[in-house]
């Protein structure tokens, strides 16, 4: 059971974030916020034409050490996935992959997910493609608190 204390894994990933950055001529970008706490998220997309692989996937996060690590452990977690099995990763899968998050930090998650799918958003709308199951992303998720 989660106790509220942030496990050592939202620790090194706010203390040792992977895949800050940007990245030159992405392939998709999403940007997503949190009105409510002023947490702000975009991720930055490299995925290969003819595979559909993400070969690469930055952020840059403005917000509390929980939307930092969730953004490092989303970025993490869709490298060298192709773009539907970059679409699955859900907030939820976040969360348990950094052994948890409080309750007032789980939109942290939230806003992972929701860059991940305006990045593919972005991606699928320069190619001119549509990806299964993908829906317009929303540039705010504070409503779905």
């Amino acid at each position: 059971m989660y106790d509220g204390v942030y496990s050592d894994k939202v620790i090194d990933h706010f203390t040792n974030p992977r895949n800050v950055g940007e990245i030159e001529n992405p392939d998709g970008v999403g940007t997503v916020g949190n009105a409510k706490c002023g947490d702000i998220m975009r991720i930055y997309l490299d995925i290969d034409p003819e595979t559909k692989v993400i070969r690469d996937c930055k952020f840059k996060t403005f917000g509390c050490g929980a939307a930092v690590a969730s953004s490092s452990m989303a970025t993490e977690m869709v490298k060298g996935k192709t773009i539907y099995e970059a679409l699955e990763v859900t907030n939820k899968a976040v969360m348990e992959a950094l052994d948890g998050l409080p309750q007032v930090k789980i939109h942290c998650s939230l806003l992972a997910e929701e860059a991940i799918h305006a990045a593919l958003w972005d991606y699928a709308e320069k190619n001119n493609i549509k990806i299964e199951g993908l829906r317009k992303p929303k540039k705010d998720v504070h409503d779905e608190e």
